[in-house]
Formats: structure tokens, sequence, C-alpha cells
């Protein structure tokens, strides 16, 4: 059973940055795709972006393209997104989460969610 806990999320004005990390414990993630979500409220969960296993292969939302980076580190069972040019329409919840698929747009395809950290970006 793989426990996945977020942190890094906080207020940040508009054109700023924020760095979200997901670490992974009671198992590897070495063989997981890993995703990022997001969900404001009122809205449904968002894919965001998702990183292959090996880290090789990367998939971003058009909305986030150019502008978040996701990477990760095995040996460390880490998952980072790195969020630059922040604008108020990604005030969201956002969460990490483990699929054993690619790709992975699709909630459903996840076995395994943190609980979310929630970043908010004032104009």
């Amino acid at each position: 059973q793989v426990q996945l806990v977020e942190s890094g999320g906080g207020l940040v004005q508009a054109g700023g940055s924020l760095r979200l990390s997901c670490a992974a414990s009671g198992g590897t993630i070495r063989r997981y795709s890993m995703g990022w979500f997001r969900q404001a409220p009122g809205k449904e969960r968002e894919f965001v972006g998702a990183i292959y296993w090996s880290g090789l292969t990367i998939d971003y939302a058009d909305s986030v393209k150019g502008r978040f980076t996701i990477s990760r580190d095995n040996a460390k069972s880490t998952v980072n997104l790195q969020m630059n040019s922040l604008k108020p329409g990604d005030t969201a919840v956002y969460f990490c989460g483990a699929a054993g698929s690619w790709p992975v747009r699709d909630a459903s395809e996840y076995n395994y969610w943190g609980q979310g950290t929630q970043v908010t970006v004032s104009s």
C-alpha cells in the first residue's frame, strides 16, 4: 500500500512560482506513472500532468504546458511539480496520484492518491 503526501502549497501572487512535492511511503513508486491533478471549488478534478515511471515521457495539460514542469526521483520516492508564471486560474487543491498504466489523463486510472495541498494565486 503506497501512501502519498503532498506539500509545498501556499499563497502566491500572479506571476509567481511554487514547487509542490509528493512523497511516497509504504512502497516504491518506481514502477508507477505519477500524475498531478487539481480541483477547484465546484469543479471536477482536472489533469495537470503526468510522468512515466522511467521519467523519460511526460504529459502536460495544454493549460499548463510551458509553465509547469514535472520531475521525479525514484530513489527518493518523490515527484515534484514546479509551477511558474502562476495565474489566478491555477488556484485549486493539487493532488498527486500513482497509476499502473500509461497514458494516465483520467483520474480513474489511478490506484493511489494523496490528500492534496492548497494553491492560491492572488491577482
